[in-house]
């Protein structure tokens, strides 16, 4: 392993602060998960959702009268534009397919509007709970997975570290969520697990240099476990980036030009994609090299050369 590092840049040694950062971030999606609470889709709580469109001069309190004639008075409603045409979202906890459609009917009428005007779907509560066990499955197998690949092919420490900032990724994007109260729907849950595969690639790719450089350690060129994990950070983060940007071009597009059903996507993914970046070089590396430190033969070579732990190692004589 060459050691020219005049050029690299110092992420570890900025490691502090990018932990704080992200217990910080972390503190705040709690925080907006126990304040505001996640917003699920009816395709997980079960009920129905009238999307009226073309709505005119009709105001909220009107469409609030209306669905209290009906008996639909624990209904919420949201106010939304369709190609420009004002609307409204009504979410309820009917969840009898006969009952939704002649309140919604009932509705229409009373404000003025047609049956083009809406759209109604039911979701019973035996689909929105199977939706939640296949959810919470699809996340537990993937963990699983993950761990047991990342501990045979590389080490345990590594797999654990790895899935931290995979929740870490998460937690902060499902915060976004919690604080905005943005609808949980099943696309977004695809999201999620698409954000858990981008963000273990860029570890991984991260971790597979630190244990080639770690492998390659010679007598008489003395590194830490910190310079390895900095230099072997420095080594990726190029390609890091431009794969990052690569992928955002389309997620980009599908939020800006995309129907709601790929603007649920891709929200998720966008966030995710730009945390799953930062928790490769901010979250996972650091707290393995943290951990590795801890091991008799780093913790020997830190006692001895780290008083610099983190920062570049100057080239050998004549390099």
């Amino acid at each position: 392993m060459r050691s020219h590092f005049s050029h690299e840049i110092p992420f570890i040694s900025h490691r502090k602060i990018f932990l704080t950062v992200s217990a910080v971030l972390v503190i705040v999606s709690v925080v907006g998960f126990v304040a505001r609470g996640l917003v699920f889709g009816i395709e997980f709580l079960g009920g129905t959702e009238i999307d009226f469109r073309g709505t005119g001069d009709v105001t909220i309190e009107q469409m609030r009268d209306a669905l209290a004639d009906v008996s639909e008075t624990g209904a919420t409603v949201q106010t939304t534009t369709t190609e420009g045409e004002a609307g409204f979202l009504v979410r309820s906890d009917t969840t009898d397919p006969t009952t939704a459609n002649a309140h919604a009917q009932d509705v229409a009428s009373a404000l003025g509007l047609t049956t083009d005007n809406y759209t109604v779907t039911t979701i019973g509560p035996d689909w929105g709970a199977d939706t939640v066990r296949s959810s919470v499955l699809a996340f537990c197998v993937a963990i699983a997975v993950i761990i047991a690949y990342v501990s045979l092919r590389y080490e345990f420490k590594m797999s654990i570290t790895a899935v931290v900032a995979l929740l870490h990724d998460l937690v902060i994007t499902l915060g976004v969520y919690a604080w905005f109260q943005i609808d949980i729907s099943p696309n977004v849950i695809a999201a999620l697990l698409t954000i858990m595969g981008y963000s273990l690639y860029d570890t991984v790719v991260e971790f597979n240099r630190m244990n080639e450089n770690a492998k390659q350690l010679r007598d008489g060129v003395h590194h830490t476990y910190f310079q390895i994990c900095n230099f072997s950070i420095n080594e990726v983060i190029v390609r890091t980036i431009n794969t990052t940007i690569v992928t955002l071009v389309p997620v980009i597009a599908m939020l800006l030009i995309g129907g709601s059903t790929l603007k649920d996507f891709a929200f998720a993914i966008l966030i995710g994609e730009l945390l799953g970046t930062y928790s490769s070089f901010a979250v996972a590396s650091p707290l393995l090299a943290i951990w590795k430190t801890r091991e008799s033969k780093w913790k020997r070579l830190e006692d001895r050369y780290g008083e610099h732990a983190g920062e570049p190692v100057p080239a050998p004589d004549g390099e």
